[in-house]
């Protein structure tokens, strides 16, 4: 991320059209749509959305929780401001409408073994 001189790399990344890099490095995606992190104990206290946020092309991030069935869900509206959804019930669906995608947040957690002090 050029802004902040940051070089992190999410769980998922999705673009929309051709990929920009930064530099000459083709492991780095500079245009990144959508963001999504499972957090995991370390990765929680890390606060990557900050650094994020300096890609132009980012609208919306996602995430997971791996110890509970949870999602917070992030979407950039037209104005620049950033609308924030937690999401906990399985049978909800998440829209992710910069790229068009309905993910039931259940299907997201199909084979997860979640501990039942976390539900």
């Amino acid at each position: 991320i050029a802004k902040y001189d940051v070089l992190t790399y999410p769980d998922v990344v999705v673009t929309c059209g051709p990929d920009v890099f930064l530099d000459d490095r083709e492991d780095t995606i500079a245009d990144a749509t959508l963001i999504v992190e499972v957090l995991s104990p370390h990765t929680r206290d890390h606060d990557k959305f900050l650094y994020y946020r300096g890609l132009p092309s980012f609208a919306e991030y996602l995430m997971l929780a791996q110890d509970a069935i949870r999602a917070e869900h992030y979407v950039r509206r037209p104005d620049g401001y950033w609308v924030f959804r937690e999401i906990a019930e399985p049978t909800a669906v998440i829209e992710l409408n910069s790229i068009g995608c309905r993910l039931p947040l259940g299907a997201l957690y199909e084979r997860v073994a979640i501990s039942e002090a976390h539900t």
